[in-house]
């Protein structure tokens, strides 16, 4: 997750100006808690808990979860972002102008994927689970989650550069984790990710997540995975980074990218990798970020 520094992000810092706050991201880095456990562990009401719990919600570091219990229903409260990368600039920051689009996973293009695998709406399952032949059935644009052992899923993204425009850097936000059957945390995957042809990087996902309920995902999902890692790949003139970690030697120089072509990226778990453990990709209404695939060209 990368957070730009300017004033528009003032209310996310704000988060932690406050030791109190500082103190629950501390608590919730531990486990999952509820309002009443955080009031009794800061030895504060529940009603500031409360407040300071809708501010670190606001800025998408908490997300919380009514669950039933004992006494009627709880506010669960979890930590969602692993790691923050604060940008103070972009590469030739001042020249740049830029474009973005949101790619919906359900849009890929083209695709070759083996079971488990399967496809969902917010509302129901697209077509029946491990069978690939649905990731061509026309409802498969609706998708909001979708999950393949081994194989791969492609995207087109639109080239709206025109005349003398060059790309200077282009960012993709996604969230995804690896795919083992029902749920495994401990589930290793090396995710391959492609540009027109070209491998920018390899992440290693560590698991298949779904002992927590995604802050998004629809209630009536009850099948293992619930939600991902949000990730932020970057391919800039000087190589390619994972949440601003250098991840390659791949600069955009590399990726052939031509007026008129779309850019094809694509998301692969390959068999013969270290770690073929799957991919699991998460749209809006799914997961625990309320987004597609989020891309950012700057020209």
């Amino acid at each position: 997750m990368i957070i730009q520094v300017h004033s528009g992000n003032t209310a996310y810092f704000e988060c932690f100006a406050s030791e109190t706050r500082l103190r629950m991201i501390e608590l919730l880095n531990v486990r999952p808690m509820n309002i009443k456990e955080l009031a009794a562990e800061l030895e504060l009401s529940s009603a500031i808990i409360t407040k300071h719990i809708q501010k670190l919600e606001d800025a998408g570091i908490v997300g919380t979860e009514s669950l039933s219990g004992l006494r009627g229903r709880q506010k669960v409260c979890r930590l969602l972002p692993d790691t923050v990368t604060l940008q103070f600039r972009t590469p030739e920051a001042k020249d740049l102008r830029q474009y973005s689009v949101s790619v919906p996973i359900g849009q890929f293009s083209d695709f070759q994927v083996k079971p488990t695998c399967g496809l969902t709406s917010e509302q129901a399952l697209i077509g029946m689970v491990d069978d690939p032949r649905y990731f061509s059935d026309p409802e498969r644009v609706k998708a909001k989650h979708l999950w393949f052992a081994s194989g791969f899923v492609e995207y087109r993204i639109p080239n709206y550069l025109v005349g003398s425009q060059n790309a200077q850097s282009l960012s993709l936000s996604l969230e995804l984790c690896s795919e083992a059957p029902g749920y495994n945390e401990n589930w290793p995957s090396d995710i391959t990710f492609s540009i027109n042809g070209v491998v920018i990087g390899v992440w290693t996902c560590p698991g298949d997540y779904g002992s927590q309920r995604g802050a998004h995902t629809p209630a009536w999902w009850n099948m293992g995975t619930q939600h991902g890692l949000l990730k932020t790949l970057a391919v800039r003139s000087d190589g390619t980074y994972l949440d601003g970690i250098y991840l390659s030697g791949t600069t955009l120089s590399d990726l052939g990218i031509r007026y008129g072509e779309d850019l094809r990226f694509r998301i692969a778990s390959r068999e013969d990798a270290e770690h073929p453990g799957g991919v699991s990709l998460f749209g809006r209404q799914f997961g625990n970020y309320d987004q597609e695939i989020e891309v950012t060209v700057h020209y």
